[in-house]
């Protein structure tokens, strides 16, 4: 059986509605399985075969963008502007943003909604304020909302997102995350702030950059002081957040506050003991000089056999190792700070336990 034209083939073999060149294949494989079996034959001529190897073409793209395809890449792959109209006004092809159609069928995902608007906005932009958070995987982070910075003074066309301007844009806060382009973790917590983002929420951006390593307490001070200048809002705010920051929970944010509200040296945050090779434990807070170690623990605690078991080995552990193990419970901290002040002044002084 002889296909004198693409046109002719059917509805369900349109290769554009495919998410990924593997599933265009199949639906080849489909049509010319079902025509071997009525006719006992089946080939293509010419035409057809040039239309569809510029429609496993478009695929390929977008199977390497998250499913959406840029109008010039579309333009470069289909020269025939006939062609273009009828992929697009035909439904194979779904306008997402301005200049960029995704494959119809391809998953509505966050990612290709990212996707779509960097292809859009071009070279200098970046995924930046809730959506950089979701890319850094911060807490409290949102997947509903898409995000964007572009340098002041560039023509923007309307965007079904948020496009935000920024004068100072410097290559100290552009990176690259899983293959996007987006503002730094340090840059994100203080665009945050700016956007008068609730206190807990810049509290659990702070400490979730600094415990996944992304940033730290000096380095979103001196890039605060950068942006200072500017009259920027929020920095105040950050600066009173950073000083307890680092502790994996906001429990242990509060002890990280009662602790320089005592006047105390901050403790080492989530500190690591080995014995030899042997990982024993992290711990929540270490006073080094004095060879204190503090856990503070949440409203539950560990309460099964095994779990009291494990801490028990793990207590006695630090404590071969010369370490004097405190432990306060999450009703010590919230409810008792100046019973946790006067203990632990006291436990630091008595270096003898």
């Amino acid at each position: 059986a002889t296909l004198p034209a693409c046109a002719t083939l059917p509805a369900c073999a349109t290769l554009p509605v495919c998410a990924t060149l593997p599933v265009c294949v199949m639906v080849l494989v489909r049509i010319a399985t079902k025509i071997v079996a009525q006719t006992g034959s089946f080939r293509l001529s010419g035409p057809p075969a040039h239309c569809l190897g510029m429609e496993i073409n478009i695929a390929k793209i977008a199977a390497r963008q998250d499913g959406v395809i840029t109008l010039i890449q579309l333009r470069h792959e289909v020269p025939a502007r006939h062609r273009q109209r009828k992929l697009i006004e035909g439904g194979g092809l779904v306008r997402v943003a301005p200049g960029v159609y995704a494959i119809n069928g391809s998953p509505d995902t966050y990612r290709r909604r990212l996707r779509s608007g960097l292809l859009s906005l071009g070279h200098d932009c970046w995924v930046s304020y809730e959506a950089a958070a979701q890319l850094h995987e911060l807490d409290r982070s949102r997947s509903d909302i898409v995000e964007f910075t572009v340098p002041r003074g560039r023509s923007v066309q309307c965007q079904p997102f948020t496009v935000h301007t920024s004068d100072r844009i410097p290559a100290i806060d552009r990176v690259e995350v899983d293959g996007l382009r987006c503002l730094s973790a340090t840059r994100t917590v203080i665009d945050l702030a700016h956007a008068r983002r609730s206190t807990a929420r810049i509290e659990a951006a702070i400490d979730s950059a600094v415990r996944k390593g992304l940033s730290a307490p000096h380095t979103i001070a001196t890039r605060l002081e950068t942006l200072r200048g500017q009259g920027r809002w929020g920095c105040r705010l950050i600066e009173r957040l950073v000083v307890d920051s680092g502790g994996h929970s906001p429990l242990e944010r509060r002890f990280l506050q009662i602790c320089r509200e005592a006047g105390l040296g901050r403790p080492l945050t989530q500190a690591i003991h080995r014995k030899g090779q042997r990982h024993i434990a992290r711990v929540d807070f270490l006073f080094a000089a004095e060879g204190v170690v503090i856990e503070v623990s949440g409203q539950h605690g560990h309460s099964s056999p095994t779990e009291r078991r494990r801490d028990a080995q793990r207590r006695n552990e630090l404590q071969d190792l010369g370490r004097r193990v405190y432990e306060y419970t999450y009703a010590d901290v919230t409810e008792s700070p100046g019973m946790v002040q006067r203990t632990l002044l006291q436990r630091l002084r008595d270096k003898n336990g």
